[in-house]
């Protein structure tokens, strides 16, 4: 079970998230995300729609190993080298989400990553669908 209030009564304006989800069941916790494909190569130096897919393509992967989908993330944590990007990132995780149902986020402009190449990381917290 999964409850939305993306906007209540009282909050601020939003833009692709949830000001609050509510959910019932086991919960997923996938470790921050990074624009490296499954060889290890860093994907898009310079191209930050190609590093925001990479990044996405990540998080379904993992959250498919542990049994759930994009649909049952409940909160995003997103790591931005430069807040320029932040147009493209909101485009491209519009790609993966349900926008009528996006969960909560957090996001924030860091001085850098671990790979100086790296210009996003995310984490996520999903719960595992019924049945599970």
């Amino acid at each position: 079970m999964m409850q939305h209030f993306v906007r209540p009564d009282g909050t601020p304006p939003v833009n692709g998230y949830s000001h609050a989800v509510v959910f019932t069941g086991p919960m997923v916790a996938v470790s921050g995300q990074v624009p490296v494909d499954v060889h290890g190569r860093v994907v898009g130096a310079g191209d930050t729609a190609a590093q925001v897919r990479q990044v996405f393509a990540n998080l379904v992967t993992a959250l498919e190993a542990a049994g759930a989908a994009m649909d049952y993330v409940v909160k995003l944590t997103v790591f931005l080298t430069n807040l320029a990007d932040l147009d493209t990132f909101r485009q491209v995780r519009d790609e993966y989400l349900d926008t009528a149902r996006p969960p909560a986020c957090s996001l924030v402009k860091v001085a850098g990553l671990v790979h100086p190449a790296f210009r996003v990381e995310i984490d996520a917290l999903a719960v595992l669908p019924a049945g599970a």
